[in-house]
């Protein structure tokens, strides 16, 4: 049974957060996005789900580590579970706290926070589950938290199984948005959330009766160029005999969010502007094999990019990329994953988005399901194989070899932490050293990504516990 009080003094347990400096008292925080401690360099969220805590195997933590002139230091990190004090909770096997993140500014301090979706926590003895846990940005770093506690829907039934931040309704708060699987399906949370857990107002919305699907995932960005936020709900479709993987784009207004077009499906997704028109383009991974309930997926798996527009979706149509389509590295062969993961950013600093896919399941030098990156470049005519590179632990410069079963690009991660206007690779292999996990850092660059200079660490680097953590399951920032 969870403790329902929060630590407010949030004082450091010892070996678990790393004490930061403060920032100078009269120095505002930046107000930039995945910055947690508003000194103007972007930081990471990494989840490690599977992390033994106190002795409880699948009990989990996140790991935050922060931005600085030479990119993410490795020494200026926090590591926080539900055994951190300050953090509300306690550890239990399965809970799996880490699994599910997102970041925003929920309070409006100018300091991005952190949301932990713990759908698998069981809520007293109530026999529901899910919990929204914030953790909140400050200058010294994150020093406390609170679970959301109202308003929520009345019946929790693994709520938190997809989160996703941004301001749905245009009134500069930022709101946010969560699964449930109990109806209503999706729920929003008006901001700003206050300290104390309280949201200001909630709308739960029931997508299966609006569109006829059933949600798996949440993916926030602004795809009409209006500066409010849109939705994307990826999930299943029932048709004839089965269901299919479908996707809507539900469109922000003042008046909140509406369901507007169907599009491709798929189990990733991201909403960037790679084409540089001023609106927001969907890009859907499909990792599965072209069939009737995969009708987006491809010869290893497919990236669809549907391109948006002032009312939506764009009249063009929309584009398939595989790892056959010409300029990208490799061959689509079967069960490669291409599309496991998504991330968007503009790696060397053109003004166009590029687009990182994680092909998981690729096998290299006979070893099986070892995993690669493709990062895909942004052009006027769009999101194009022309310029694409591969990288994997086979690249010369990535630290590591490529081995069975790592699945490096499990996750992935584009964020500038240098403050250079170019983006970062920041790529996990949650099965890495037999499941412990571990992340690598590639630089950005004015050709693009370069393993020139790259990193990599995983759990034990920042203190965190030994073995079995898959360190690098989900990257946020």
């Amino acid at each position: 049974m969870r403790k329902r009080t929060l630590l407010l003094s949030a004082a450091l347990t010892t070996g678990l957060l790393t004490a930061l400096p403060a920032t100078s008292a009269s120095a505002a925080p930046s107000g930039l996005h995945g910055d947690f401690n508003g000194d103007g360099y972007r930081d990471a969220v990494i989840g490690a789900p599977l992390a033994p805590i106190i002795g409880k195997g699948d009990a989990g933590y996140v790991a935050v580590v922060y931005g600085t002139a030479s990119g993410l230091d490795t020494g200026k990190r926090q590591i926080i579970s539900q055994d951190t004090a300050g953090i509300p909770g306690v550890p239990e096997a399965y809970d799996d706290f880490g699994d599910h993140l997102t970041t925003g500014d929920l309070d409006d301090d100018g300091y991005t926070d952190i949301v932990v979706g713990v759908p698998r926590e069981q809520i007293g003895r109530t026999g529901q589950y899910g919990v929204l846990t914030v953790l909140w940005g400050g200058a010294t770093g994150i020093k406390s938290a609170t679970d959301i506690t109202s308003p929520l829907p009345q019946y929790k039934n693994e709520l938190g199984r997809s989160v996703a931040a941004g301001d749905f309704d245009g009134d500069g708060d930022t709101d946010l948005a969560t699964v449930n699987g109990a109806a209503p399906e999706l729920n929003i949370l008006n901001g700003p959330i206050s300290r104390t857990g309280t949201a200001t107002g909630h709308v739960g919305i029931d997508t299966l009766d609006q569109t006829g699907i059933s949600i798996e995932q949440l993916v926030a960005g602004d795809v009409t160029g209006d500066g409010t936020t849109d939705l994307l709900v990826m999930g299943l479709e029932e048709i004839s005999g089965g269901y299919r993987t479908r996707s809507v784009l539900y469109q922000g207004s003042a008046a909140g969010l509406t369901p507007g077009d169907k599009l491709a499906g798929g189990y990733a997704a991201a909403v960037a502007d790679v084409d540089k028109d001023g609106y927001g383009d969907i890009v859907t991974g499909n990792f599965m094999e072209k069939s009737t309930s995969e009708p987006d997926g491809g010869p290893g798996g497919a990236i669809t990019v549907t391109y948006g527009a002032a009312d939506g979706m764009s009249t063009r149509t929309p584009v398939r990329i595989t790892q056959d389509t010409a300029g990208v590295p490799g061959t689509a062969e079967k069960n490669d994953a291409f599309g496991w993961s998504l991330a968007a950013g503009d790696t060397n600093g053109d003004g166009y988005t590029d687009v990182a896919v994680g092909v998981a399941n690729e096998d290299l030098s006979g070893q099986a399901d070892a995993g690669s990156v493709l990062v895909l470049r942004g052009s006027a005519s769009g999101l194009t194989g022309t310029g694409s590179k591969s990288f994997s632990q086979d690249t010369s410069g990535v630290p590591g070899t490529a081995e069975k079963y790592d699945q490096f690009g499990h996750s992935v991660l584009l964020t500038d932490t240098t403050k250079d206007g170019r983006a970062e690779l920041i790529a996990g292999a949650r099965a890495e050293n037999d499941g412990a996990g571990a992340v690598w850092v590639l630089r950005g660059s004015s050709t693009g990504i370069t393993a020139t200079g790259s990193k990599s660490f995983g759990s034990t680097t920042l203190g965190g516990p030994s073995g079995l953590a898959y360190f690098g399951d989900v990257l946020a920032g």
